[in-house]
């Protein structure tokens, strides 16, 4: 894996987070890995969010100084600003798909940044945003570093396809057979 992976601001959070023992474990895992590769990217965005998470997280008697040094950590990611350009494209990237602003803003600095994969819980996992993938850490497994980094199975691995829209199958307009009549229904509990 060579190209840059952009990470959300829930993946950071659990990395710092114990209250979920097995992603906290993921979540590291693919921070360490990241860091080790020099392939972590993020925003402004993430960070201010990961600022004011933290410092929810730790409560009334917050060490501020400890909650700087952990998002100021991320600096070197080098965080996509907020601009005119991302501004422009996170537009352009709600109208096409619907996404809220802030989920806009994300995918767009991800595309900004040349990341072919946003990491986050928050978009469903295997979503294709114009350049961008969205993966789950948690779901998206990290294997030990090669070439290939990690494998990404195909998207329509394993899903199963809805019944195309209409009638359901075997019942027709008119039909008097048994299957399309309602079922009794057994008496509700107290009447007589």
């Amino acid at each position: 894996m060579n190209d840059p992976v952009f990470v959300d601001t829930n993946v950071l959070v659990y990395v710092r987070d114990a209250r979920d023992p097995l992603k906290q474990r993921r979540a590291a895992d693919w921070h360490d890995y990241l860091w080790h590769e020099q392939l972590g990217r993020t925003s402004m965005q993430v960070l201010s969010e990961l600022h004011v998470t933290l410092r929810r997280l730790a409560g009334p008697k917050a060490d501020l100084d400890d909650i700087w040094e952990r998002v100021a950590h991320y600096l070197a990611w080098k965080p996509q600003a907020v601009d005119a350009s991302l501004m422009r494209l996170s537009r352009e990237i709600e109208s096409r798909w619907r996404l809220s602003w802030w989920d806009s803003m994300i995918v767009a600095a991800a595309q900004l940044q040349g990341c072919p994969t946003l990491l986050t819980e928050d978009l469903q996992d295997g979503a294709v945003y114009g350049s961008v993938t969205v993966r789950s850490p948690f779901t998206l497994s990290l294997q030990a570093p090669r070439a290939a980094g990690y494998a990404v199975p195909a998207l329509n691995a394993g899903l199963r396809r809805h019944r195309p829209a209409g009638r359901p199958a075997g019942r027709s307009r008119g039909s008097d057979s048994t299957q399309d009549r309602k079922r009794p229904q057994a008496p509700r509990r107290g009447s007589a």
